[in-house]
């Protein structure tokens, strides 16, 4: 399932952003058409009749579409980065069909309290980060004694445990909520999908998983039974 929502991303940016889908209509069409606008969320403005693909019965739709569409490259692979990296060891924690709706969760509350925070704003919400962080917080909530490789100043690799680095990321997002919030980034939205990742991975987790890496689960599908167990050979052959 991770891989199939990293590569709806990738289809749709290039649907838009390089096959110019709806380019006849504006240079913003998806952004305003699929993106969620804080002020129509709100009943405060409409869409123009040209952009109302989804009608407005349905417009809380938006909110998962809009973590579908990207402005660019940059944008784009920072954050299926993140979930490639954090997305298949929470999907192995819930299950392929659970990721699936804690994903959509996690984008509808990122972009819901950008909403709320922002209730009067007419920009667009676009991009895949609310739903990204709710992976991160969930995968800090599952293993945050995990080392990852990271590259300090951008040069220096560094193998450091995922509470560290992850719960430093964690923090520098509430910190730029609180003092930057009329930056361009949606901080808000990645506060929204931290806080709804880290309470649905409680929940939606497989019984038998822990929390906080308090034991090592081996999964089902590698254990093995005592009686075929492979004994050594002395005539190993080689293959190419």
């Amino acid at each position: 399932m991770t891989l199939i929502i990293i590569a709806l991303n990738i289809l749709i940016y290039l649907a838009f952003n390089v096959a110019n889908i709806g380019s006849s209509v504006g240079e913003n069409f998806a952004a305003i058409a699929f993106g969620y606008v804080p002020s129509v969320a709100n009943d405060i403005r409409t869409l123009p009749a040209s952009y109302q693909i989804i009608p407005d019965n349905l417009y809380p739709l938006n909110a998962l579409s809009s973590s579908f569409l990207h402005g660019g490259w940059f944008h784009l692979l920072g954050n299926m980065l993140f979930i490639w990296v954090f997305g298949d060891n929470v999907e192995d924690a819930l299950g392929h069909f659970k990721f699936l709706i804690f994903y959509l969760v996690c984008a509808f509350a990122a972009a819901w309290f950008h909403a709320f925070v922002f209730a009067a704003s007419d920009a667009p919400l676009i991009g895949a980060s609310g739903a990204a962080s709710g992976v991160v917080a969930a995968y800090l909530m599952l293993h945050p004694k995990m080392k990852i490789w990271v590259l300090f100043l951008g040069r220096i690799p560094l193998k450091l445990p995922a509470f560290i680095i992850l719960g430093g990321w964690i923090l520098y997002q509430v910190g730029m909520f609180v003092f930057n919030s009329g930056d361009q980034i949606s901080w808000a939205a990645h506060i929204g999908g931290i806080a709804s990742g880290a309470i649905l991975v409680v929940f939606l987790k497989r019984r038998e998983v822990p929390l906080f890496d308090r034991e090592i689960v081996m999964p089902e599908s590698v254990n093995m039974p005592d009686d075929n167990v492979i004994e050594p050979q002395s005539d190993i052959k080689w293959g190419r």
